[in-house]
């Protein structure tokens, strides 16, 4: 259950107020030049503080290699790896030891396991996160190899939104803004959102959307492991996930199937298709077209205001928490989705060279 991928496999461990946050990647082919400014630059997207619409926890995310790596290349053993954890206030959750905050895993952590680490959430705090960013780093330096490149951006906060297709967009402007949203009008709306949500101690929800060039066809599983199915999954494993579409999507139920079919055509030595409702995957299989994707972010559910609840006892009782939080979690989220699709992707890749064996 701590454990994503079959030959490209993360393991990762850790609490958000424990020593550090950490992980095991196993299955990296030797070889693999590895640029670890690089991952730190993708720790330094998602990491806490970075702008007055994140939380302002003072997170450096320093990740630290413990084994898997020498001299620039993995050496196909396991990678080991940390980021120690700094500024945690642990006594900003005291009052929470006995009480369980609304649509938070409190109470259904006591159901499972009888106890819980209340300390900003302990296991079940986005901070777990850190850990797939790191081996979402290496999975992209596998894949950029391959000439694949993955991009995701905010495409929605609240009820503003993007209303263009993705390759309508520059997607070289994703990081020119804090809400790293690819329209620069779209995002100085988005930013004033965020904090009108921060001002009145509520928080706001929205969507990412992420885009996948360069994969090949044949790529995927044909019946349970689908690539579209184990994208699925690593996005809503994801903390504050509630939804999950690619290509068309829901969308695509109010086409006809004259018009959602994606027709083959020959464009040089290439088979494509004219349309890619299909977001590059049919029958669990990539097709070689571009690979789109969508993901429904709930608001956060803690809020910095009074709310009724209970306690462990079942008595009814009220929580005001105190802490520091994002008022909107899809700033730092977009690493987060890149990273777990190119964890799913590295996955596949290893997968369709056995398939030929």
């Amino acid at each position: 259950m701590n454990t994503i991928g079959r030959i490209f496999r993360l393991t990762s461990f850790g609490e958000s107020h424990g020593a550090a946050i950490g992980g095991v990647i196993d299955g990296c082919p030797a070889g693999l030049q590895i640029n670890l400014e690089f991952i730190q630059n993708e720790l330094d997207r998602r990491k806490p503080g970075q702008s007055h619409i994140t939380t302002q926890r003072s997170e450096n995310d320093r990740v630290e290699i413990l084994s898997g790596i020498f001299e620039g290349q993995t050496t196909g053993t396991p990678i080991g790896f940390i980021i120690k954890n700094q500024d945690h206030h642990s006594s900003d959750y005291n009052d929470l030891k006995d009480v369980y905050r609304p649509s938070h895993a409190d109470y259904t952590y006591d159901q499972k396991y009888g106890m819980r680490d209340h300390r900003g959430g302990g296991r079940s705090s986005a901070r777990e996160t850190i850990a797939r960013v790191v081996a979402g780093a290496i999975a992209k330096q596998l894949l950029s190899g391959l000439g694949i490149k993955i991009n995701a951006f905010v495409s929605q906060v609240g009820d503003i939104s993007i209303d263009k297709p993705y390759h309508e967009l520059d997607l070289n402007l994703i990081e020119s803004n804090i809400v790293r949203c690819p329209d620069p009008e779209i995002a100085a709306r988005m930013i004033t959102r965020i904090e009108e949500a921060g001002r009145n101690h509520d928080t706001v929800g929205g969507v990412v959307s992420g885009v996948i060039t360069g994969v090949p066809s044949g790529w995927g599983e044909p019946v349970f492991n689908k690539l579209h199915a184990d994208l699925g999954h690593a996005m809503l494993g994801i903390n504050a996930v509630k939804g999950f579409e690619y290509g068309s999507g829901f969308a695509g139920t109010a086409l006809s199937g004259s018009v959602h079919n994606d027709l083959f055509i020959k464009s040089g030595d290439k088979v494509i298709t004219l349309t890619n409702h299909s977001g590059g995957i049919q029958g669990g299989i990539s097709n070689g077209q571009d690979i789109y994707w969508r993901v429904a972010f709930k608001p956060i559910a803690t809020l910095l205001r009074e709310q009724k609840t209970i306690d462990k006892d079942e008595n009814e009782t009220t929580i005001n928490p105190k802490g520091r939080h994002d008022p909107c979690v899809l700033p730092r989220a977009v690493p987060i989705v890149e990273a777990m699709a190119a964890i799913i992707l590295a996955d596949h890749f290893l997968l369709s060279r056995l398939s030929k064996l």
